[in-house]
């Protein structure tokens, strides 16, 4: 998904269904679901490692290391969407676009965090806005600050439906959790990989161009 398809897609008009998000992304899950439980595991105490035993430098694992981890949910999720093979090494490509994916992760965070202190609503803006933000740097090869600002022009053309569904998302999230985080091994990979269908029929709604 180039620039000018990211253009196609603001001019034009688009709509996607929650339950068909979620539904895509829980049969990518099952194509993979030990790499999925795996990774997140890894993940998950990652986070529990520095919190604990590195709490002063646990702003090296939010900024430097959570989002080229996460990413690899979506490299896996496009690699399956393709018919291609899957190996447990794929989940950590995330890091080949490492400096871009980190660019993004960590601006979209201090404007998000801004917005909440400015109004709070501000925040919640941006926090939905840049849910197509890793997507458009790792497939589209833009720079941090246009992919920060293709998604939330994109996501602002559906801005309340798009809000509904990261609402889903996060009480899907908030329910793993509660299941003495047990189902988290199983909602945070679905989250991403809902989160990559719903990019990816953006991409497929457009017209063909003929060469």
């Amino acid at each position: 998904m180039d620039k000018k398809h990211l253009d196609l897609i603001l001019e034009g008009d688009f709509d996607f269904d929650i339950r068909e998000a979620i539904e895509s992304g829980w049969e990518t899950y099952k194509k993979v679901a030990i790499y999925s439980i795996s990774f997140t595991l890894l993940i998950v105490s990652l986070q529990f490692l520095f919190m604990y035993y590195a709490e002063n430098f646990l702003f090296v694992y939010s900024f430097f290391l959570a989002g080229p981890l996460f990413a690899g949910f979506y490299l896996v999720a496009n690699k399956i969407s393709h018919g291609e093979q899957v190996i447990y090494p794929d989940f950590f490509k995330g890091f080949n676009y490492y400096l871009p994916v980190v660019l993004v992760w960590i601006v979209g965070q201090v404007i998000t965090v801004l917005g909440i202190f400015a109004l709070i609503l501000p925040g919640i803006y941006f926090l939905v806005g840049y849910m197509f933000s890793i997507l458009i740097t790792i497939f589209s090869g833009l720079d941090f600050w246009n992919s920060l600002e293709y998604s939330r022009k994109i996501i602002h053309k559906k801005w309340t439906k798009f809000f509904l569904f990261g609402l889903v998302l996060a009480l899907m999230n908030l329910i793993g959790g509660l299941l003495f985080g047990i189902g988290l091994v199983v909602t945070i990979p679905l989250t991403y990989y809902a989160i990559y269908h719903v990019f990816e029929s953006l991409n497929l709604g457009l017209p063909i161009e003929e060469e």
